[in-house]
């Protein structure tokens, strides 16, 4: 027990020091934000945009759908463009057309290249400086500059609304007539464009630590690192981004070195051989009532997942049909906004739902204990997650139709930051569902935890803590306001995308299948229990501060994305041997025969390990490192990570918990497991022809031109409409549809368990009828 206690101890050193920093970097983060002026005026005094004018259009973005159409600082949806860097380009272009025409060209395209070079180092100079006075929180821009501020305001204006003049590019954006409807609430959403344009073209303020070596001055950043690439504003990486980025790749390198000498200085060393039971330890399973409830919850699981995946066709649709689906006009009922919207929440729910049933399913399992009214507190829970799922959905709808109106928005509809979309109401109602879960799961433990020790009570316990995390780190949701600043807003959020979702959900399902391992008898609980404590040392020793590579453009400063480029990269380490434990995995699906009645959940943690591999670690880090993500943030590349980490990962891994739990409900019926066989299949040939026929080539091609032409360019209506890409966007429906083929095989195998069941014929799970 010696070495457990030391590796609980490393664990909770390593989080409180994690948690300092990844807290105090959250501070230095607030103090760089880029300011949100009181006045933006013209060098006569007069206003151009006011606080509230840039406040009031961010709560119109927020209701239209806010990062579900187009993104913000690189943040959202890949249709429509990214408006920081299509407003930043357009203005700079409007400005340069204007002094060209003032020098007596037609445009500034037009110029030899010896006037085109004199004028974009004068338009940099103009966009670059700091005009911003902190005494009076006043923006003072030249009156040239403001003329071309309200030429792109004026086209921002026909765009969200009705002008045919604009119909095509709306229709290249998959946005409906009339997003934002009301012309006053269209004025104020163009100030809060220009303001997230303006932080991503001028230079925050130099400090005491602008001073390099040897007392060279360094050269100044925009509040947004420089972010987007823009080359008419001289907009390239910084300096850090390339050093920071080499660092990562060496960290990794060290990582992986490191974790090889600890595999081959402790892989079998003293390892005694590990007698496994002849029978299966789980078949005489007492099922109490609160584990036969959780049933529904699987059910559910499979109706969300579903609904996802044709929300997902339909979303992937709108890249090709802007505003139809083969001629039927749906833009009127469920636009693009609110499709996608659906669609990102639903793949965070159905796994969240998915891991909530393993885990009320799971804890009287492993305890033996039933408390009372516990399946009456799993039914409760269970209504509640279909009320916040059904009402957070009816407010989101209401929002991007805007039919609820701005001051209702915040707190019943659309907040408009992806996978927290959801209405402040709602996310105070699932926190308390969360809680009481945490509840329900915490005391069907409590007799192991508190009872004598044992060999997996470590595991019990660690299970126990990552459960208490799940249900208080969603409070990360919570953090911010309707008026938060937007740097810090993105802070919160990622602590709730990225941790809860990535970090404390992964311990969750780590210690659950060592449980599932231990209890099977095919693994040895001490060993099981040091394996676990060292894999979730490994794994936050990058998860907690890689929650930084997130923020390196939304107002970071350089020390913040260095300790995000460094612990990034360590967040990839434990998956580089992703192999060991698959393989180790399989090998216990083939160790005694009636593994057998396990083999497809044990395949399906195979695949999650493949995945984690490849999604998590390849794509991931693909993006990860400063200098990649410059370039590829709001890319296709970025959904390339996306989706392959996402259901690859936790998806597959929801999907084999099921089956484990339906092997303690179901598991006296007859399974046969054909639907199963091609469910399994279909998932992972889907996801790969997904990501190779359409994310990748695509991701590439945008990356080529960001790199040659700037952000704005990859991400506008000339690149993503030309005829190949509308191909590759096509190619996606032979793996579209064969995923979801896999996915009604799923659901088929479930329905028939429980609509049209076949009990074995001997109660002896060794003969159990698998095929």
């Amino acid at each position: 027990m010696e070495s457990t206690r030391k590796l609980w101890l490393g664990l909770a050193a390593l989080l409180i020091a994690s948690f300092a920093v990844l807290l105090w970097a959250g501070g230095e983060i607030f103090r760089a934000a880029p300011p949100v002026p009181e006045r933006v005026v013209d060098t006569t005094g007069a206003t151009v945009y006011t606080r509230h004018d840039i406040e009031r259009g961010r709560q119109v973005w927020q209701s239209m759908g806010g990062m579900q159409l187009g993104s913000i600082w690189g943040h959202g949806g890949y249709v429509a463009p990214d408006w920081s860097a299509d407003w930043l380009h357009r203005e700079a272009t409007a400005l340069l057309d204007q002094w060209a025409r003032a020098e007596g060209s037609v445009s500034y395209a037009k110029l030899t290249a010896e006037r085109q070079a004199a004028l974009r180092g004068r338009l940099q100079a103009q966009f670059r400086a700091n005009t911003y006075d902190a005494t009076t929180g006043v923006i003072t821009l030249t009156r040239e500059r403001v003329i071309a501020l309200s030429n792109v305001a004026a086209h921002y204006e026909s765009l969200f609304g009705n002008d045919p003049a604009t119909a095509r590019l709306r229709e290249a954006y998959a946005m409906k007539e009339g997003t934002v409807p009301d012309a006053a609430n269209r004025r104020s959403l163009t100030a809060f464009f220009w303001w997230t344009a303006w932080a991503a073209g001028t230079e925050r303020p130099a400090d005491a630590n602008s001073t390099g070596e040897a007392g060279v001055a360094t050269k100044q950043v925009t509040y947004t690192n420089n972010w987007p690439s823009e080359p008419l504003l001289g907009n390239t990486p910084p300096p850090s981004m390339w050093v920071w980025s080499a660092f990562s790749v060496l960290f990794l390198i060290a990582g992986i070195g490191l974790l090889g000498w600890h595999h081959a200085r402790t892989h079998g060393r003293g390892e005694a051989a590990h007698a496994i039971p002849s029978s299966d330890p789980m078949a005489a399973l007492r099922v109490t009532p609160s584990m036969r409830a959780t049933a529904k919850y699987f059910w559910v699981v499979l109706a969300l997942f579903l609904v996802q995946i044709l929300l997902g066709a339909m979303t992937a649709h709108y890249q090709v049909e802007g505003q139809q689906a083969y001629g039927f006009a749906i833009s009127d009922i469920l636009p693009y906004s609110i499709t996608r919207t659906w669609h990102t929440q639903l793949a965070v729910l159905w796994i969240a739902v998915a891991w909530l049933g393993t885990g009320l399913y799971i804890a009287p399992a492993l305890s033996g204990h039933e408390p009372k009214f516990q399946r009456f507190g799993v039914n409760a829970l269970w209504a509640c997650l279909l009320i916040i799922v059904v009402g957070a959905f009816a407010g989101q709808w209401l929002a991007v139709m805007q039919k609820l109106g701005l001051d209702l928005n915040f707190w019943w509809g659309h907040q408009g930051w992806e996978y927290a979309d959801m209405g402040r109401f709602w996310q105070w109602f699932l926190f308390i569902g969360l809680l009481l879960w945490l509840t329900l799961v915490g005391r069907a433990l409590w007799p192991v935890l508190r009872g004598p020790r044992t060999d997996t009570k470590a595991i019990v316990g660690l299970l126990f803590l990552s459960t208490v995390c799940i249900g208080l780190f969603f409070g990360a949701a919570l953090m911010w306001g309707e008026h938060t600043h937007i740097s810090e807003v993105e802070y919160w959020r990622w602590w709730l995308v990225h941790l809860w979702v990535e970090g404390f959900f992964e311990v969750f399902a780590t210690a659950v299948m060592a449980l599932i391992f231990t209890r099977l008898g095919l693994v040895e609980a001490k060993s099981a229990t040091t394996a676990v404590l060292f894999a979730t040392i490994i794994f936050m020793s990058g998860g907690v501060l890689g929650t930084l590579h997130h923020l390196y453009f939304v107002g970071t400063p350089t020390t913040v994305v260095a300790l995000g480029a460094s612990f990034s990269a360590l967040e990839v380490v434990p998956l580089a041997y992703i192999g060991f434990e698959a393989y180790h995995t399989y090998k216990l699906g083939h160790a005694v025969p009636w593994m057998a009645r396990y083999r497809w959940p044990i395949l399906f943690f195979v695949a999650v390990s493949f995945w984690n591999l490849v999604g998590a670690g390849l794509f991931g880090f693909l993006i990860n490192p400063p200098l990649s993500l410059y370039f590829m943030q709001g890319l296709n590349l970025t959904p390339l990570h996306g989706h392959t980490a996402l259901f690859g990962v936790y998806g597959m891994l929801g999907i084999a918990l099921i089956l484990f739990c339906m092997r303690g409900l179901r598991g006296q019926m007859v399974w046969d497991t054909r639907a199963l066989k091609v469910a399994f299949w279909c998932f992972n040939i889907g996801l790969v022809l997904m990501a190779l026929l359409t994310l990748l080539p695509i991701g590439t091609m945008q990356l080529l031109a960001a790199i040659e032409h700037g952000y704005a360019y990859a991400r506008s209506a000339e690149f993503m409409q030309r005829p190949i890409v509308d191909m590759l966007v096509w190619m996606r429906v032979p793996g579209d549809t064969i995923f979801s083929i896999g996915a009604l095989a799923l659901a088929w195998f479930v329905f028939r368990l429980w609509v049209a069941p076949k009990r074995l014929p001997v109660p002896d799970g060794a003969t159990d009828a698998e095929r």
